[in-house]
């Protein structure tokens, strides 16, 4: 014997077209494939692009801060570093302040691949903010800061 519950179509109707949860995550895989595409030629996806950049800093940041600014946790770091370190492209040392934790660095073909994708991102977000009316990106920047 089945007791089940029905939800009306009208209810999924109003999720579809209010869930900003679900228009978030169409919104994130439409730019993540439109900048996997863009930089294919580079060598790189949009997560490695985002990735090697937050590496882009004056001295080799602990993985900790670099998981906590892309929104992961440090075991999908550290996935996410292996291909980039196989290519070359970064180094994962040991901490001397601190002999558990490990440094990321850039190395210099690292540098190189990063500078050739970035005209390539810097044209792809300059097409994506031209389609957004005057002032949306920023705004949706914004908006998007305080939800996260």
């Amino acid at each position: 014997m089945s007791n089940s519950i029905e939800i009306p179509f009208s209810t999924t109707l109003m999720v579809r077209d209010t869930c900003l949860c679900l228009h978030v995550q169409r919104a994130a895989r439409a730019l993540a494939r439109l900048f996997d595409d863009a930089l294919r030629p580079a060598g790189l996806t949009n997560g490695q692009f985002s990735l090697m950049m937050s590496l882009n800093r004056p001295e080799p940041p602990p993985m900790g801060p670099v998981a906590a600014l892309l929104a992961m946790d440090q075991t999908t770091l550290t996935a996410a570093l292996k291909p980039l370190q196989r290519k070359g492209w970064v180094k994962v040392m040991e901490n001397p302040r601190d002999r558990r934790g490990r440094l990321l660095s850039l190395t210099p073909d690292g540098k190189a691949v990063l500078a050739k994708a970035l005209p390539i991102w810097e044209c792809t977000h300059a097409m994506i903010d031209g389609k957004l009316p005057e002032g949306g990106a920023a705004r949706l920047r914004e908006d998007l800061q305080a939800l996260s």
